[in-house]
């Protein structure tokens, strides 16, 4: 049998698909602004049995497709829990929200916190201040992590900006800049994670584990290991993926 998780993001969207409990292929696209059409090209394409739809706009495919759904909760921590049999904790850090999941022995989530108000930490956050200092994402997130007297103050998007102009201003270089934005989301990422106990292996999730700057800033943050998937992004199509498997057993 074949089940297919479908991950509709604020930014993109991401199918994962599984035969016999195995993940044999994957797709991540843009969101743009017809997701609706995105995923009925990804349900024609990539075929299958049975299909749960996870992720911020998981609704649209519950009302137009009459499709099944699951938490982004529930779908990450399956997906990480597969990935990473001993995972307790996932850290997700997505487009529009950031999400810290707990789970017990059993793979069980016992525990979340998800930032959802406003886009502080967030993929989004990283992209804007990208693309104030001229990087691309990949460049961004390959910065090497100086220790500099840098602070960023603000972590609302247009004020922190305006902040990073300023510096640049003030001829401040941009290297320096970016490992103080990123210094600043992972210690407000890091506090999300200290607020419960959060008990290894921790599995780091979503598209912005793609930065080991922001890996590393997590790591010492945290003064613990960070597990990242080879294709972290597709963790909660995944998930969705083997919970369309467990409830068509």
């Amino acid at each position: 049998m074949k089940t297919l998780g479908i991950d509709i993001g604020s930014r993109f969207i991401k199918a994962a698909l599984v035969q016999d409990g195995r993940l044999v292929s994957f797709d991540r696209r843009e969101t743009t602004c017809e997701p609706l059409e995105s995923c009925r090209q990804i349900l024609g394409e990539m075929g299958a049995d049975r299909v749960m739809a996870t992720g911020y706009g998981r609704h649209l495919l519950e009302v137009h497709g009459d499709i099944p759904t699951v938490t982004e909760i529930k779908a990450f921590a399956r997906g990480a829990r597969e990935l990473f049999p001993a995972c307790r904790t996932v850290i997700d850090i997505g487009g529009q929200d950031t999400k810290v999941i707990c789970m017990n022995g059993e793979g069980r989530v016992v525990k979340f916190e998800m930032n959802d108000r406003c886009a502080a930490g967030t993929g989004k956050f990283l992209e804007v201040m990208a693309r104030t200092l001229g990087y691309d994402l990949a460049a961004f997130g390959a910065v090497p992590p100086e220790e500099a007297e840098v602070q960023i103050s603000s972590m609302c998007t247009v004020f922190a900006e305006s902040e990073v102009v300023s510096l640049i201003a003030r001829g401040v270089s941009r290297s320096r800049i970016a490992a103080a934005i990123h210094r600043a989301v992972a210690a407000r990422v890091a506090g999300m994670v200290k607020r419960f106990p959060a008990e290894e292996e921790i599995v780091f999730a979503g598209g912005c584990a793609h930065s080991p700057l922001l890996r590393g800033m997590l790591e010492k943050s945290l003064g613990k290991r960070l597990f990242v998937p080879s294709v972290p992004e597709i963790t909660g199509a995944l998930g969705a993926a083997l919970c369309a498997v467990r409830e068509a057993v």
